[in-house]
């Protein structure tokens, strides 16, 4: 066809007027999370519905007009559809928690990620990342957030993955169709499509702007694949972290300065942004450089007005995962970007690096993310730890503890994940109410009131489920490598629905060793083949098709899979995506997971088990260890961290097998007269109730409202007003501080020489600071006290701020207070001085601090 004008048109289903909602319900993917909705897709053709990754739109595409016909006749559908509708008309004009809590707020949040897992059907996700992101937009929607998300529109999605003979990972990549996704093109007033550009060296880059709806809240995702653009830039767009470096870089200038210049065009500008991931740093940039253009600022006021209103959440605690690109690819990439900004090039890498002077080290975007937000979190207590320890060096005065990076632990969007039959029994003992309140500790603790019969014939639903599609994507499987018949035809007897099954899948990543169990291979093969208490493994997952160490861990367990005493009981299902996850996480009795501390940053899939009657076998990393309580799971170790990872795989190994032998099996097999494990069930119930109300991503987005969005946007506002009169303010005086602070120096201590005290009591301190040019106003001086380590070091230090007690002469100022004695020990104190403003989110944030 070269040379020939081809002039494209789309067709679209007819549906009869009377089915008109389905085409609504269709378009919001409201209904991937409601179960009701789901059926009733289902009930056009289960079928079909099924072999097209349930995806509503290419079911009414797919569907003939005599079926339509037919159902329009149906009266019994017409009900279930228009109850449907009328219940996602309810739930878009129900009043929310948002609205309850936040009425006088005008917040308009924006949520930056490379990657969204929303459902299946809509393939612009790669694993735990996207799926989180994807929970955040659902358990906003549910709350009422004036949130919105950015992406990108990947042509071509994540790779689907097959193994070949030798188990070994291949990657396809087929195309999205993009009409046959819930996408809408955004259109100006003039009804022509909004295009946004870029720049990338020697040229601009065009965008056109799709929009997802998620109940309540947009999804907006970015596509370089238009007519504008020169054919090697209409790929940009095209693979989720596939490509090189450069890919990788024009990529996140399109989702960080795009994204911005997006919603600008659309008229829906954000007060706060939230970068999930250092992928989209670049936000803040174009932020800083439209005030700059728009209110004729200096760098430095920008800066201050766009650092207020922005959050950050940092995923990843290996350092590889941090995103780095050369000084010399920035320069290229953005030189002439940034001329227009004020910033000369040792300005923009100093914000890159943390060590500006380090002309060796490149430009993290992390570090900038860090650097341009004025709130950033961990996805778990101990992950803000080790992110802490790892960002250090950019507060270089601060005892790791003090770093001001915060931890908001991550969460699941229950009913997106709970099988329908246990939304049915939930509904059945706990009320409708457990829906709209999933962090209701008093709700979730009527589980105890569930029948055991009742809910163990609810959890063996989702193990029959699971060993069904086991058997047919096996069967798939060893059609498409070639395998006999014989072999295909035995797929259909592999796994038992009744046998204790333990679940493993995720990214393959070397760190959480996907093949940990196999270490100790003839106690597995005692487990697996008893005939009473038999044991079965169903894993999954895909590598980073650039992580060789990961395909390679596949193929182990593939090539274990393989062997004739394990053929039974241990399957590998390939293509690991959202659907799959549903069947396992709503099918096994058992998740394991077994990364190396402190390696697992939060991990999520674990907290999908638990409304389904699952239980976590875990190491002590990423949210098990807030989620164990000593009787709603178990867990591998007591939370050691090793150097020597040879003896950890051999000590951890055995430990599993340890927990398999005495205990997991054990517990699982005890029947009683009835046929019921009391002990396992009460274990259910036990995870039930201390861990659904706490692991969901609706307490999760509250807690990033209440500690991020408004606090950020609270503070921006502020800065903002009167021309930016804050911002202007406080960019002045934090140029001030940085000059003059190195006059603040602490002259004396006074503190009781007897260095033997009693609990209860108190002692004086007071303390002599030499403020140069500052007021006493402009600072706060504190006691830091606290327990001794081995080292002499307060390890999580108390702080006691003193107040100027009157005694000046010139620059030097007496500051006191007491410390109180509230437990015995071996305590020490140091004294401290901070620059102080009533702009700053924490005194910790300009890096500066004088110790006494």
């Amino acid at each position: 066809m070269a040379g020939r004008s081809i002039r494209p048109y789309t067709v679209l289903p007819r549906l009869p007027d009377r089915l008109r909602p389905l085409q609504t319900l269709a378009y919001n993917l409201w209904w991937c999370w409601n179960a009701d909705a789901v059926a009733l897709f289902r009930r056009i053709n289960p079928d079909l519905f099924e072999a097209l990754d349930h995806s509503p739109i290419r079911l009414l595409g797919a569907t003939d007009q005599s079926r339509f016909e037919e159902l329009e006749r149906d009266d019994g559908f017409l009900a279930h559809m228009d109850r449907v509708a009328a219940a996602l008309d309810h739930y878009l004009n129900a009043p929310t928690w948002y609205q309850d809590r936040h009425a006088g707020d005008e917040a308009r949040i924006a949520y930056f990620s490379a990657e969204f897992g929303i459902h299946e059907s809509v393939p612009v996700y790669s694993g735990g990342l996207g799926v989180l992101a994807g929970d955040h937009l659902k358990s906003a929607s549910d709350l009422g957030l004036p949130l919105m998300g950015v992406t990108l529109m990947y042509r071509e999605g994540y790779f689907r993955q097959y193994l070949n003979v030798d188990g070994w990972q291949q990657e396809r990549y087929p195309e999205n169709d993009f009409f046959t996704l819930p996408l809408t093109l955004e259109v100006g007033k003039d009804g022509a499509p909004i295009i946004v550009t870029v720049p990338l060296p020697g040229r601009e880059l065009a965008l056109k702007v799709w929009h997802i709806q998620v109940g309540r809240v947009p999804l907006y995702l970015l596509d370089a694949n238009i007519p504008q653009n020169k054919p090697e830039d209409r790929g940009i767009t095209a693979q989720l972290y596939g490509g090189d470096h450069h890919t990788r870089i024009q990529q996140e200038i399109i989702l960080g300065i795009g994204g911005i210049r997006a919603l600008r065009a659309m008229g829906k500008m954000p007060t706060v942004c939230h970068m999930n991931e250092g992928h989209a740093a670049f936000t803040g940039l174009e932020r800083i450089r439209l005030l700059i253009e728009e209110h004729k600022l200096d760098f430095a006021t920008a800066y201050e007005a766009v650092k207020a209103g922005t959050c950050f959440t940092t995923h990843t605690p290996v350092p590889a995962g941090n995103d780095a690109f050369p000084v010399q690819m920035i320069e290229q990439y953005l030189g002439e970007y940034m001329a227009g900004m004020g910033i000369d090039r040792g300005g923009l890498v100093a914000l890159g690096r943390q060590h500006p002077a380090n002309e060796q080290e490149p430009f993290g975007m992390t570090v900038l993310a860090l650097k341009l937000a004025n709130v950033s979190n961990g996805v778990s207590k101990l992950h803000g730890s080790v992110s802490r320890r790892m960002w250090k060096e950019l507060w270089p005065e601060l005892p790791a503890s003090e770093v001001p990076i915060t931890s908001i632990t991550n969460g699941v969007h229950t009913q997106s994940w709970l099988a329908p039959e246990f939304a049915q029994l939930y509904d059945r003992y706990l009320g409708i109410q457990w829906e709209e309140r999933p962090t209701d500790f008093a709700i979730w603790k009527r589980v105890e009131q569930i029948p055991d019969g009742e809910l163990w014939r609810t959890h063996e639903r989702g193990r029959e489920r699971l060993v069904a599609l086991a058997r047919t994507r096996l069967r798939a499987q060893l059609k498409r490598r070639g395998a006999p018949p014989s072999e295909v035809e035995a797929a259909d007897e592999v796994l038992d629905p009744d046998a204790l099954t333990i679940g493993f899948a995720r990214r393959f990543a070397t760190y959480k060793r996907g093949d940990l169990i196999f270490r100790n291979a003839e106690r597995i093969m005692e487990l697996v083949a008893s005939k009473d208490r038999p044991v079965q493994f169903i894993f999954s997952g895909k590598a980073h098709p650039q992580d060789r160490g990961g395909k390679e861990l596949i193929q182990r367990v593939f090539q274990q899979s393989r062997k004739s005493e394990f053929r039974k009981r241990v399957v590998f299902i390939e293509d690991y995506d959202m659907s799959v996850a549903r069947y396992l996480v709503q099918g096994v009795d058992v998740w394991l997971n077994n990364p190396r501390r402190p390696l697992e940053a939060s991990g999520t899939s674990g907290m999908k088990i638990c409304g389904n009657g699952g239980l976590n076998l875990s190491i002590l990393d990423g949210w098990w260890v807030e989620g164990y309580d000593g009787d709603n799971g178990w867990a591998i170790g007591a939370g050691e961290e090793y150097t020597d990872l040879q003896y950890q795989d051999e000590v951890e190994s055995r430990a599993l097998m340890d927990l398999l032998e005495q205990d997991i099996v054990p517990t699982f097999y005890k029947r009683d007269a009835n046929g019921l494990p009391r002990e396992w069930i009460r274990r259910m119930k036990r995870s039930v109730m201390s861990l659904v109300p706490v692991f969901n991503t609706n307490r999760m987005v509250e807690q990033y409202t209440e500690t991020c969005y408004v606090p950020s946007h609270r503070r921006a506002a502020a800065l903002s007003a009167n021309q930016l009169a804050g911002a202007k303010e406080l960019a002045t005086w934090r140029r001030r501080v940085s000059s003059e602070w190195p006059q603040v120096r602490v002259e004396s201590v006074e503190a009781p020489t007897a260095d033997t005290l009693r609990v209860g009591g108190s002692f004086p301190v007071k303390v002599r600071v030499n403020l140069g040019s500052f007021k006493p106003e402009d600072v706060e001086v504190q006691l830091c006290h606290g327990v001794l380590d081995a080292l002499g070091d307060i390890a999580d230090p108390k702080t006691v701020a003193l107040a100027a007690n009157g005694g000046s002469s010139g620059a030097s100022v007496l500051f006191a207070g007491e410390v109180s004695c509230r437990s015995s020990g071996q305590f020490g104190f140091g004294v401290r001085v901070l620059p102080k403003n009533q702009y700053l989110a924490h005194l910790f944030e300009p890096g500066l601090v004088t110790w006494g």
